[in-house]
């Protein structure tokens, strides 16, 4: 007999706990107590099979056999060819159709028969200790499950968890019932973490593998940027405001582009928030990295010129053949719309998905002479006739000794 109450409360605790059905822990025990039935009183190839009456605290057992014929089973003496997909008979693990008829009139091919056990209860050691490792493998695998479960439906959110260890560059996140790895080329650069700090992370994949569970985390990843902005921003949430495309350098700067099938809301102010509340709460998470929010446009040039911003466009031409985009800006234009180390073309092409080619509308000896230009011009002026002074007094310089000659 079993301490039902005992038995009661670890599968209460094992299901709030792990979250593990009390049907899973049940069929972990039967299992468990068949295996050692089978090693103490049974033998090898035999099928035994528990029932655990979980209100009494009884135990049955049982043997099962499958019913078969010649066109399932071979006799051990018989040879088999090659091709046969019959398996060898055995008396332990079969029962011919005849047999099985004789016990019960109905029988067919591949069914069970099942033959009462004497009931036992007093199991050897080694018995016992092999259905303790079968319990423990049981609860591992329902928990798997459970946790499995419970990610694989959150895959593609924001989880939050502790840092629990790091380790050669990876970050361990402890998310309550499982472990999450946020890789070094997942992290933001620069950022540091210490262990027991709070971290929030994309879930972008759960993986089973026979090493176990690997929950696959990122904080660079462009949908972690569009998670952390629908949290902030219910227009999102609910689709009137709609992110269209995204463009990201983890840790520096993403661009962002934004539609709204409403006329009376403002796309990029609704991301931005009141005196930039929102935004700013999602550049304070990504660490400070800059964030440009644009109007997204069905028409590509006004789309890429849009991209292109802080920097003004003058003219935009594009070659269908190569699916490229050569812009014209103004020269003191040029260095802006290509950006600190080619960033913001480099951006742009990846949130419009063109290729992007920035010319300068001329150099400024090019330019035509514009009001804007003047004081340029007059300062050229000035330059030449200093040159001009210059001259004359080397001229002078040079009469003035044929003089003498003279």
């Amino acid at each position: 007999m079993f301490d039902l109450k005992v038995i009661h409360s670890v599968l209460e605790q094992l299901e709030e706990e792990r979250g593990i059905p009390k049907e899973k822990i049940i069929e972990a025990i039967e299992m468990a107590l068949a295996t050692a039935y089978r090693k103490e009183y049974g033998k090898r190839d035999q099928i035994i099979r528990a029932r655990f009456d979980l209100d009494a605290g009884i135990t049955e057992f049982e043997q099962v056999k499958i019913i078969v014929d010649e066109s399932r089973v071979y006799m051990p003496e018989e040879e088999i060819k090659e091709g046969d997909e019959r398996v060898r008979y055995n008396t332990e693990h079969h029962i011919f159709l005849d047999d099985a008829k004789r016990i019960k009139k109905d029988a067919g091919l591949d069914e069970e028969m099942i033959f009462p056990l004497e009931l036992k209860s007093d199991f050897g050691r080694i018995a016992a200790q092999t259905a303790k490792q079968v319990i423990i493998q049981k609860i591992r695998e329902a928990e798997k499950s459970s946790v499995l479960k419970e990610y694989g439906a959150r895959e593609g959110e924001i989880v939050s968890g502790t840092v629990q260890r790091i380790e050669r560059g990876i970050i361990y996140v402890d998310l309550t019932r499982a472990t999450g790895m946020l890789t070094y080329d997942e992290q933001i650069p620069g950022e540091r973490y210490k262990q027991g700090e709070r971290i929030r992370a994309y879930l972008y994949r759960v993986e089973e593998t026979p090493r176990g569970l690997f929950l696959r985390l990122s904080r660079s990843h462009p949908q972690f940027l569009k998670k952390l902005f629908e949290l902030e921003t219910p227009e999102i949430a609910s689709g009137v405001v709609e992110m269209k495309a995204i463009a990201r350098e983890a840790g520096s700067r993403s661009k962002v582009a934004v539609a709204t099938n409403d006329d009376h809301i403002d796309p990029v102010g609704s991301l931005v928030g009141q005196r930039g509340v929102r935004v700013n709460t999602v550049t304070s998470e990504l660490g400070g990295e800059k964030i440009d929010i644009i109007e997204w446009s069905e028409d590509t040039i006004n789309f890429i010129e849009e991209a292109l911003s802080p920097a003004k466009v003058l003219q935009i031409e594009l070659d269908e053949n190569t699916h490229a985009a050569h812009v014209t800006v103004d020269p003191d234009q040029q260095s802006l719309a290509i950006g600190k180390g080619g960033q913001n073309v480099r951006l742009a092409a990846k949130l419009t998905g063109w290729k992007i080619d920035i010319l300068s509308s001329g150099t400024p000896e090019e330019k035509p002479e514009t009001t804007k230009d003047a004081p340029i011009v007059e300062e050229s002026k000035e330059n030449t006739e200093e040159v001009a002074t210059t001259k004359s007094e080397e001229n002078a310089e040079e009469t003035t000794p044929k003089e003498d000659m003279v």
